[in-house]
């Protein structure tokens, strides 16, 4: 497990700086799989609340279906509890700006723990919701019964990538977070080491989220595997939407 300051000494990889407040939460993102689409950014707009820019790389937004194991999730100061720190999670995630600064936004968040995804949504405000998810060594799949929704991956990894291209970098580097709650907009800021990337090799995807047909997620552009990070978190700020 990394120790705090070891996670906040390692910064040269940011495009700001790290929050000088105190952080408040510590967590691990761990064997993570990146599935990557560019989409037009007028297919993307009516998912994202005003006050928000979609991020575009050249002409094109893009969006990401990131799976992982969350792991050690607690406050400063306080030990990790299994049954709510430690849970597989799925989430859909798009690229935006607010205020200068690049960060994502959650179009789903899903989570295989139902405490754990009411202790995350009443905590954060993020649209957590509970699913079943199965992860083996080489699958990870989800199914929500009663929207009928799934994801269904069989993968294998591959190499690492020694030299990250600039879109590696634009899509796994983002250390904010911009989420709708009612009328307003919560921003969050992370930090963690930067993404070690691997290969990542499709066998078989299935994903049904009728909600998200007009986006057409079918074969990703773009893959990647990543052992995770440790992550530092700091509180949520509330704006005006």
């Amino acid at each position: 497990m990394a120790l705090p300051y070891e996670i906040l000494r390692a910064d040269a990889h940011r495009s700001w700086p790290v929050v000088q407040e105190r952080w408040k939460y510590y967590q691990e993102w761990n064997d993570a799989l990146f599935l990557h689409w560019k989409v037009k950014p007028e297919l993307l707009k009516p998912f994202i609340p005003e006050g928000l820019e979609v991020d575009l790389f050249g002409d094109y937004a893009w969006v990401s279906f990131v799976a992982f194991d969350m792991r050690s999730v607690r406050p400063r100061n306080v030990p990790a509890f299994t049954p709510v720190s430690d849970f597989h999670e799925l989430n859909l995630r798009t690229y935006v700006r607010y205020k200068g600064k690049q960060g994502v936004y959650f179009l789903s968040i899903e989570a295989a723990k139902p405490l754990a995804c009411f202790v995350a949504k009443t905590m954060s405000q993020l649209p957590y919701r509970y699913a079943a998810i199965a992860r083996l060594p080489n699958s990870f799949q989800v199914e929500h019964t009663r929207s009928g929704t799934y994801f269904k991956l069989v993968f294998s990894k591959g190499s690492a990538i020694p030299e990250k291209r600039p879109l590696d970098l634009w899509l796994t580097e983002r250390y904010a977070l911009f989420q709708d709650a009612g009328a307003y907009l919560n921003s969050y800021e992370i930090h963690h080491p930067e993404w070690p990337l691997q290969e990542l090799k499709i066998t078989s995807l299935a994903i049904h989220y009728p909600r998200f047909a007009i986006l057409g997620l079918d074969a990703p552009d773009l893959c990647h595997y990543s052992p995770g990070v440790p992550v530092l978190t700091w509180g949520k700020k509330a704006g005006k939407l």
